[in-house]
């Protein structure tokens, strides 16, 4: 618009530059045409012309015509130069001014346009730029979103996969959704199971997923299964989903296997307990009635009277066992470690054993190696548990047996091997002997008088002392036995 104002203001002073000099021109024609009238007076008068009427007439008369003519003159000049300026404006508005407006108006509005394409550009630009900043924005937090989701799926697969209790989920369909290794080891589940009917089936639970997710209120939702040799508990928990909706159950499973030893081992340790009290007390009584009912004489009183100082014995042994065996679980039993030489100790009990050694005939030999370091333990234990071991082999090998012991050194330890060629332990037997009052032979052992707990008394007495006990036999050709202590603090 300024441009277009400019050529116009441009127009407008060519016109009036061309008035002006038309202007000019024609003051400048009427200037010389007065002054040539007043060059004429001017010489009529010096010529003495003017005082004459007839001169001055005619004078007179020309001057008006020089006058009209010029009158005319500058009217027909005035005339030419308005004509020449219109056309003048005409032609510069039509062929110079117009296009040049034209042009300007067309760069106008193509600026104007641009300008307009440059600012939607620029807005979109800006909106652009808003919007990528706002995706930005929003990229980041979801990556930030997705990373904590992503490493809280990794915490709980790995509690999932490390954890020592079986976890599978089901959904409403009964279908498996989650499960860890632990539960496909408690349970067996195969490639096959892949549904809860599938899995507890077979194992003749009497439970199922909808009584568990409908009837919760009404329903045992804690199971013990028995899978081949071990023991699991099963807890079933229904989970719902955000609208508070029944959405599947959960059963968290545990290895129970121990308890359910446990608690056997304790039940069949009171049987135990009881049965071998019963047995001594049952002859005991017997004995003693008999004595009292009848006359006897003395040699069958000495017999009688034999059988139930033995009995009481027994129990007074197995009472001793007991008591032993409840201090080192209680950890009443303090131990005294002290240094000591393991040769000398084995070659007393050698010696305290000596008249049954003899009743049977035994050739028992003990081997000391050179060198041997004292070892730090407690003297006493270590004393009952080579007795223990060492009667053993006497009373279950056959008269003329043959037993060896080895005393020696390995790395920190110092060991005890007692070789026997006695009536050796079954291999099915080998891991339960040191299980309280198991017994192999439990008729034999009772006759020889043991008790069952002399092995686990043994055990219990080493690990206190860290050390170790580790046993090996072939029924019929004899029992290897080697004991470890440590020989440092």
């Amino acid at each position: 618009m300024k441009k277009t104002s400019m050529f116009k203001s441009t127009q407008i002073k060519i016109i009036f530059m061309i008035f002006m000099l038309g202007i000019i021109l024609i003051g400048g024609l009427g200037m010389f045409f007065y002054h040539s009238l007043d060059t004429i007076n001017i010489s009529a008068q010096n010529n003495g012309l003017i005082g004459s009427t007839e001169i001055s007439s005619q004078i007179e008369t020309q001057v008006k015509e020089i006058q009209t003519q010029t009158k005319w003159a500058l009217g027909i000049v005035a005339g030419i130069f308005t004509i020449m300026a219109i056309l003048i404006s005409l032609f510069l508005s039509k062929f110079v001014i117009y296009p040049i407006n034209r042009l300007i108006k067309s760069a106008e509005k193509i600026t104007t346009e641009e300008t307009k394409k440059k600012k939607i550009a620029s807005k979109k630009k800006d909106d652009v730029g808003n919007l990528e900043n706002v995706f930005d924005a929003m990229t980041v937090e979801l990556k930030d979103k997705l990373s904590e989701v992503s490493t809280q799926k990794n915490q709980i697969e790995t509690i999932l996969l490390h954890m020592t209790d079986g976890i599978i989920a089901f959904n409403r369909a009964g279908e498996i959704i989650l499960i860890n290794p632990a539960a496909k080891k408690f349970l067996s589940i195969g490639p096959e199971d892949n549904t809860f009917e599938d899995i507890f089936q077979k194992f003749n639970v009497d439970i199922n997923i909808e009584k568990i997710i409908y009837l919760e209120n009404w329903t045992s939702t804690e199971q013990r299964i028995q899978v081949e040799d071990s023991y699991v508990n099963v807890f079933f928990a229904p989970f719902k989903d955000d609208n508070e909706r029944p959405d599947g159950v959960i059963a968290v499973i545990q290895d129970i296997t121990e308890h359910v030893k446990l608690d056997n081992m304790q039940k069949e340790l009171v049987a135990d307990v009881s049965h071998e009290l019963k047995t001594p007390i049952t002859s005991i009584m017997g004995y003693a009635d008999t004595l009292l009912e009848g006359d006897y004489d003395k040699e069958t009183q000495e017999k009688f009277l034999t059988v139930i100082a033995s009995e009481s014995r027994r129990m007074a042994r197995l009472v001793t066992d007991l008591l032993t065996l409840s201090r080192y679980d209680s950890n009443k039993n303090k131990t005294k470690k002290e240094n000591f030489d393991l040769g000398e100790l084995v070659k007393k009990c050698q010696e305290k054993l000596a008249i049954e050694i003899k009743k049977k005939n035994h050739e028992v030999r003990c081997f000391v190696t050179a060198d041997v370091p004292p070892v730090y333990a407690d003297k006493d234990d270590i004393e009952r548990v080579v007795l223990n071991i060492l009667s053993n082999s006497i009373k279950y090998t056959k008269d003329k047996g043959n037993i060896k012991i080895y005393v020696g050194f390995v790395y920190n330890d110092a060991y005890i091997k007692i070789f026997d060629n006695g009536i050796g332990i079954p291999e099915e037997d080998l891991s339960r002997i040191f299980e309280r009052f198991y017994r192999v032979d439990k008729a034999r052992t009772r006759e020889m008088g043991g008790t069952g707990l002399g092995l686990s008394i043994a055990k219990e007495i080493l690990d206190k002392n860290g050390g170790s006990i580790d046993i090996k036999s072939v029924v019929g050709e004899g029992t290897e036995v080697v004991i470890r202590i440590p020989t440092k603090q």
